[in-house]
């Protein structure tokens, strides 16, 4: 990581061993999804994103499972006993030592962290030469966190678990310890050997390092999250919601930003690395997956599926109950309500009717359909693909279309219709 036009080796940990139990599922905890995205791996993308030249995840319980999302991403550790933060680094030594430079301490069910927020931390650390910087919030309830202990200078002297902290403690202090870290890496090494689990719960406390470097006489300091959203953690299901929301909104708010219109928010789900020019209406109940762009001057929903994959240009609608798979949609295009379009390119000022399906999938194969521009695609059409629609074409309504239709031509495939009696019973 560049600080001042200085490089500096970064590592991150990522605390990945604990049980989960809360969750009430044979799933490892850390893979269950927002948004279509592993706990565990959105820390992964984390630690990406702000620059690490090294990442190495702590496994234990159901590590096979983290593991296999993980892949070769990352570098592993084995926590096989679980007795605590700090006996979890202690596992994490072998990638440590010999290493110069600092170490970012996460977790994998605290999975939306701003990067910002963390190189913040990463760039306090640096600059300021502390052995350890903590990232810290301020609860006006801070029930069940570490409290963080600060001297009449305001300088942090440690942190005192809630279990172990006395009833002034709880009372008076607000400013909670995230367990969100940067160290130095050699002095983490120094102190992580001499930390001793003297507490209730029997456990090696990484809070007790802080402590340990400030006997040392070695800096340390903190930086406040200005949003306390970002260090919510997932133990239940009910948080994991939660967080869902909380990244919901965020999303959200970012597009309105930048010139969308959401008309309801709170059912609105835009996925990561989703792109929507301004001047772009999004209506109720719609779901816009990851990678999708989507232009300027759009209107998109109620009720709108678009799939990863899609690329959308300006001036289209994409309206009722449509639902597109890896489609890519040319400037002024329609495709007003109640259609499937998939492995699909649809040409500009294209009018595709309701009902209109693309029969791509053929049992074994997917196989695409094209559509040329100022195409009229008639209600209650199959295209079964792969076919090629011209330009300029009519496909009549009720058609289902096998073969390609040349520029300019109509097609009809229909049989006409016929009264029979009815059998008998």
């Amino acid at each position: 990581m560049k600080v001042d036009n200085t490089e500096e080796y970064v590592m991150t940990l990522i605390m990945a061993a604990g049980k989960g139990t809360r969750m009430n599922s044979n799933k490892s905890k850390l893979v269950h999804k927002i948004y279509d995205k592993e706990l565990v791996l959105r820390v992964v993308d984390l630690a990406k994103k702000i620059g690490s030249d090294e990442i190495v995840a702590v496994v234990g319980h159901l590590k096979e499972q983290v593991k296999e999302v993980l892949g070769d991403e990352v570098n592993y550790a084995f926590q096989d006993e679980l007795l605590g933060t700090g006996h979890a680094v202690m596992q994490a030594k072998p990638f440590l030592k010999g290493k110069k430079g600092k170490v970012v301490i996460l977790y994998g069910d605290v999975p939306i962290i701003r990067p910002e927020t963390l190189k913040n931390l990463i760039s306090k650390s640096i600059k300021n030469k502390e052995y350890a910087t903590l990232l810290t919030a301020i609860y006006e309830n801070p029930t069940g966190y570490g409290r963080i202990i600060r001297d009449e200078g305001g300088n942090i002297k440690g942190i005192v678990e809630e279990k172990d902290a006395d009833p002034l403690q709880k009372k008076h202090i607000k400013e909670i310890n995230s367990g969100i870290y940067c160290f130095d890496i050699e002095e983490l090494l120094n102190a992580i050997d001499k930390i001793k689990p003297n507490n209730a719960q029997g456990e090696y406390y990484l809070t007790d390092v802080i402590k340990i470097m400030n006997d040392a006489g070695l800096k340390t300091g903190a930086v406040i999250v200005e949003d306390n959203t970002e260090i919510l953690g997932v133990n239940d299901r009910a948080q994991l919601e939660l967080l869902t929301r909380v990244l919901r909104m965020r999303i959200n708010s970012y597009h309105m930003k930048k010139g969308v219109t959401i008309e309801d928010a709170s059912t609105t789900y835009i996925y990561d690395d989703v792109k929507i020019g301004m001047d772009t209406v999004i209506h109720p109940n719609t779901i816009i997956k990851s990678g999708v762009t989507i232009g300027e001057n759009c209107e998109i929903g109620p009720n709108a599926y678009i799939r990863e994959g899609c690329k959308i240009g300006n001036q289209v609608k994409v309206g009722n109950c449509v639902e597109l798979k890896k489609v890519k949609i040319a400037d002024g295009s329609k495709v007003p309500h109640l259609t499937y379009l998939g492995d699909c390119e649809v040409g500009s000022h294209v009018n595709v009717g309701c009902g209109t399906i693309t029969c791509n999938y053929d049992g074994k194969n997917k196989h695409k359909t094209k559509i040329g521009d100022n195409s009229f695609i008639g209600s209650n059409v199959n295209l079964v693909a792969p076919v090629k629609i011209g330009e300029d074409v009519l496909v009549a309504a009720g058609s289902t279309i096998t073969e390609d239709v040349p520029d300019g031509k109509m097609a009809i495939a229909r049989e006409r219709q016929t009264i029979k009696d009815k059998k008998k019973k």
